[in-house]
């Protein structure tokens, strides 16, 4: 089965964003050295749980895409 090129602009747009998305995760994890950054739990929290709103809000609009395409809803034939 061949792609097609809404498929293949999806993997390469995606598959870029992803790898940008986690190389940038990697330079937050560096930030945890505490011998060379100060901070506090509240700090942490406050990272992580943006983090995971924004997280959140991209796999709603996913999900509601994907139930969009299965709910065809009532139509005359």
């Amino acid at each position: 089965m061949e792609k097609t090129e809404k498929r293949k602009r999806f993997e390469k747009v995606a598959g870029n964003r992803v790898q940008r998305i986690l190389d940038t995760l990697q330079l937050l994890k560096n930030c945890s050295n505490r011998n060379n950054y100060e901070y506090s739990e509240a700090d942490v929290e406050q990272m992580i749980s943006e983090i995971s709103k924004t997280l959140k809000d991209v796999r709603a609009a996913y999900t509601g895409e994907l139930n969009k395409v299965n709910k065809q809803g009532f139509t005359f034939k």
